[in-house]
């Protein structure tokens, strides 16, 4: 097998807690990161979930502004109060 080399750029603090990981792990930063280049090709997608755990821009707004009472609406007695306050 031919093997060719390249680099990962990393902030050093996550590379430290990687190589650290790994460590324990018993393997190589280079080890870890071929086994995941690996399933990636394997399983024809990334091996693991992608997601934020933090609300994107608008969602975070609109939580601060829930949390100090602000541009609250509701609770609505009828459909036609509803829709009145979505067209305002």
């Amino acid at each position: 097998m031919n093997q060719s080399a390249f680099s990962v750029r990393m902030d050093s603090q996550l590379k430290y807690e990687f190589s650290l990981i790994c460590e324990d792990f018993g393997m190589s930063v280079s080890t870890a990161i071929t086994l995941f280049a690996k399933a990636v090709v394997r399983e024809h997608r990334i091996p693991f979930e992608i997601k934020s755990d933090l609300p994107n821009g608008l969602t975070r707004q609109a939580i601060e502004l829930a949390e100090n009472g602000k541009e609250l609406h509701g609770p609505f007695s009828t459909i036609s109060d509803l829709r009145a306050s979505l067209d305002a």
